[in-house]
């Protein structure tokens, strides 16, 4: 079994930071690709960020220069680093992570979601 378990969300102001956290832990072989989504309410789900295993990293307009993912392979954890936060940025985030539980197979995984609320 695998699991992943957010944590770090939170109620901050305007222009405020907050750091997410997701851990995998199971029956894991290796970790792929990990990233960060979000979906608020009466929206779908939209992609955050994303890092491979070698570290490189993919952001959408709407974030890039304020939000910053990583990884600790060690860890099996992937973070991400908000800055700059604004009203629309509110939503659930969910961690996703492509695990492989041996060398020939691989699937998606997802967190439980973690609720960030940024207001006055």
């Amino acid at each position: 079994q695998v699991q992943l378990v957010e944590s770090g969300g939170g109620l901050v102001q305007p222009g405020g930071s907050l750091r997410l956290s997701c851990a995998a832990s199971g029956n894991i072989f290796s970790i792929s690709n990990m990233g960060w989504y979000r979906q608020a309410p009466g929206k779908e789900r939209e992609l955050v960020a994303t890092i491979t295993s070698g570290g490189s990293t993919n952001y959408p307009d709407s974030v890039k220069g304020r939000f910053t993912i990583s990884r600790d392979n060690a860890k099996n954890t992937v973070y991400l680093q908000m800055n700059s936060l604004k009203p629309e940025d509110t939503a659930v985030y969910y961690c996703n992570a492509y695990i492989l539980l041996r060398p020939s197979l691989v699937q998606p995984y997802w967190g439980q979601g973690t609720q960030v609320t940024v207001s006055s």
